[in-house]
């Protein structure tokens, strides 16, 4: 923590010449940038992996109807189709759980009142008005929502929405290009329905996401679904 704590004021203070008073703020939405530049080829390889199992879904389908009454034997053949391919299930996955560690080490340096036995410093950063370890929960019992701390959030909540608009778009013209199963196999899969139904909306959860975490963890979370939108859109068209 103590390590990380100094990455993030050193960040800070080589970007103070140009934001000022929000250099930690800026500093938080570079350390994501390069994160997200690191896991970037996992995202491509992932991009390559969803297209390549789009090409097998009329092979998995007919495995199907071959072992419709043998589940096991299903699986298998599953499995050993993937392998052939050389297309790992779990590719897709690979992103966002390499981001996770950052994300919690946000979320705790920001939630900490001492770091290394002494007083948390960064806690007296700010973006414009808003405390970067503060909650909109905080910002609703001191300034009220039209505040100064209250407009950032209302400027963060806006542009989470315009990400997870334009990736609800972007999800239902990926899944209506490459559907996760064909329609009549997809009608025997207990749940698959509801899964399609509620995936183009998962985007819109980032805006309770960054509601209830600290002022800088909801930094992390806007830049890094800003970055992955923009991400899909060029990787998967």
């Amino acid at each position: 923590m103590s390590v990380f704590a100094s990455l993030v004021e050193h960040l800070a203070e080589l970007l103070q010449p140009l934001f000022g008073a929000s250099a930690a703020a800026a500093a938080i939405v570079l350390f994501t940038a390069l994160v997200r530049l690191l896991v970037h080829p996992l995202s491509r390889a992932a991009a390559r992996g969803q297209k390549a199992r789009a090409e097998l879904q009329p092979r998995i389908a007919e495995l199907r109807r071959t072992h419709a009454k043998n589940p096991e034997r299903l699986q298998r053949a599953v499995l050993d189709l993937h392998t052939e391919a050389k297309v790992s299930p779990l590719s897709g996955c690979l992103p966002s759980l390499c981001q996770i560690p950052a994300f919690f080490l946000l979320y705790h340096l920001f939630s900490s009142t001492s770091i290394g036995g002494e007083a948390n410093a960064l806690l007296s950063h700010q973006l414009l008005a808003a405390p970067l370890g503060g909650r909109w929960a905080d910002v609703l019992g001191d300034g009220g929502p039209f505040g100064g701390a209250g407009l950032v959030y209302a400027a963060l909540f806006a542009v989470v929405a315009g990400v997870a608009f334009f990736s609800y778009r972007l999800t239902r013209r990926t899944m209506a290009d490459r559907p996760l199963l064909p329609e009549a196999e997809g009608q025997r899969v207990p749940g698959l329905g509801a899964i399609t139904g509620v995936m183009p909306f998962m985007s819109f959860f980032t805006l309770v996401t960054v509601a209830v975490v600290p002022l800088a963890a909801a930094l992390y979370v806007v830049t890094s679904t800003t970055w992955s939108v923009v991400e899909r859109a060029v990787l998967y068209r």
